[in-house]
């Protein structure tokens, strides 16, 4: 029973699994139909686009064709014309040039004709000049035997009639043309000098050489000089400066080469004054706020300047180096008044000649900018003001009228003139420098004194307050180069052993009299 179960399961595995196959065999058979249908399909898809997209690529290739055979044609078409142009601008060059041909062998038969004319003409003019000359000579002949010289005599002496009444009549015109342009020179230069004073209206700074401080009361000088005078040693340490306390009631004097040092030791002592606090620490700290205090106002000072004149540009150390004259005088002229004034003198006088008012006015203002530092560096204050000025940049002309400024060396420039003439201006106005009477005495001693000295001098004069020194020579021992050398001497020897302020005029005179007698 066992077995027949088993068999019969066998059996029914056997049925399921060829059932089971044949259907696969269909399912397989069915799918392979509809993949070759599909294929089919695909193919005839594909063939019928091959086909349209050969149709497209032929009607493209014969659009393509048409339209070269277009353009080709046009192309045609347009060079023909060109051509068509060029032969017709040929043409009408081959006419022009016929016509230009046919004009020339005009032109040259006509300058033939001319050259005939002109060869004619020459001969004739060959045969006059012969027949001048001729008459020339046999006309000479019969001057000569009349004259009784020699025609070259005669040229000769005809010649040097002309040449002398010709020198007569130049030194004539040359005399009176230069009396004309000294006058003309010299009226217009007062007019202008005149024209400058009078538009400038400037006051008048006198300061001393020495700061005063006063004090309130006498016990305040023992304070200053402290206990075994360490105060005093720590203030003139600390500011370079001297302190002079005597018996003048009140009052310290600080006395200093440098001006600036000196106001920075007089603000500094009125400030401990103020203050009542006054020991070694105390002193150094007001005399280092001083100092800055004291940049700040040189640095304002400067800048006012450069404002009031209009200036710009001007390099910063310059600015600096400007401000300290604001603590500089020369003959208790303040010298930043009087660069300001020099500077307003210079453009006024400028604009008046038609030349650069800007100008004019840097280089007056500037003029004098070596005196700011004249007590550290070796040299005149000119040349020392000229080589600051060039080592900051200003411009040549600048520079040079700053140091022709005392005529160190000889001013070429209109500028250095006026630079010069407004410098002496400012220093001669009234009121604007003074001196002791008897150091203007005696300097006008000296300065006879010093001319004198001077082998073929007779006599010698300052006038006009010594600014000019009238020198009369003996006419048999100096002559007329040696009066000019002597002036020479004389300056250089007052330059050397004289200090004055501006400049000094000398001006040698010598005079020759012939004297005789009617009997």
């Amino acid at each position: 029973m066992t077995a027949w179960i088993i068999v019969s399961s066998l059996a029914a595995l056997i049925v399921g699994f060829g059932v089971g196959t044949l259907l696969q065999l269909k399912r397989a058979h069915s799918r392979l139909n509809l993949s070759r249908n599909e294929a089919r399909r695909i193919t005839d898809e594909a063939e019928k686009q091959a086909e349209l997209t050969r149709r497209t690529a032929e009607l493209e290739a014969k659009e393509i064709a048409e339209r070269g055979r277009r353009e080709l044609e046009q192309e045609i078409k347009e060079r023909q014309g060109v051509l068509l142009n060029q032969e017709k601008r040929l043409d009408n060059r081959e006419e022009t040039l016929d016509r230009r041909a046919d004009l020339l062998d005009r032109q040259e038969a006509e300058h033939r004709r001319r050259e005939r004319d002109i060869a004619k003409r020459e001969q004739q003019a060959a045969d006059l000049q012969r027949k001048y000359e001729q008459l020339l000579v046999e006309a000479q002949q019969q001057l000569e035997r009349v004259a009784g010289m020699s025609a070259e005599e005669a040229r000769k002496r005809l010649m040097e009639q002309m040449l002398e009444e010709a020198r007569h009549e130049a030194a004539k015109q040359i005399r009176t043309i230069e009396e004309e342009a000294r006058q003309e020179a010299d009226r217009k230069a007062k007019k202008v000098l005149a024209t400058a004073v009078q538009r400038y209206a400037g006051d008048y700074v006198s300061e001393a050489t020495v700061s005063v401080v006063h004090l309130p009361n006498e016990e305040m000088k023992g304070r200053i000089i402290g206990r075994e005078g360490r105060n005093i040693r720590a203030l003139e340490a600390a500011t370079g400066m001297d302190l002079i306390i005597d018996d003048t009631p009140e009052c310290v004097i600080v006395s200093g080469f440098d001006p600036v040092r000196r106001e920075i030791a007089r603000m500094s002592l009125e400030k401990l004054i103020a203050d009542g606090r006054i020991h070694p620490a105390r002193i150094e700290e007001v005399v280092s706020k001083t100092q800055e205090e004291m940049e700040r106002i040189i640095r304002e000072a400067g800048e006012q300047a450069t404002f009031e004149l209009g200036i710009h540009g001007l390099h910063r150390e310059l600015v600096k180096y400007l401000g300290r004259l604001k603590f500089r005088t020369s003959y208790t002229q303040n010298q930043l008044q009087h660069s300001l004034e020099t500077g307003f003198l210079c453009g006024i006088m400028a604009a008046e000649l038609g030349l650069n008012p800007r100008q004019a006015r840097r280089a007056g203002l500037l003029h004098d900018i070596g005196k700011a530092i004249d007590h550290e560096v070796e040299g005149s204050h000119a040349a020392i003001g000229a080589d600051l000025l060039k080592k900051h940049g200003e411009s040549p002309k600048i520079v040079h009228a700053v140091r022709a400024h005392h005529e160190e060396i000889k001013p070429e420039t209109v500028l250095a003139v006026l630079v010069q003439a407004a410098d002496a201006l400012s220093g001669a106005r009234p009121g604007a420098r003074r001196e002791m009477l008897e150091t203007y005495v005696k300097r006008i001693e000296e300065l006879e004194k010093i001319s004198r000295s001077f082998k073929g001098v007779e006599k010698a004069y300052a006038i006009q307050a010594g600014r000019e020194v009238r020198v009369i020579v003996e006419n048999t021992k100096v002559s007329d180069d040696q009066a000019l050398l002597l002036s020479k001497d004389i300056a250089a020897k007052i330059e050397k052993e004289l200090t004055y302020p501006g400049q000094i005029k000398i001006t040698v005179i010598r005079e020759t009299r012939a004297v005789d007698y009617a009997r």
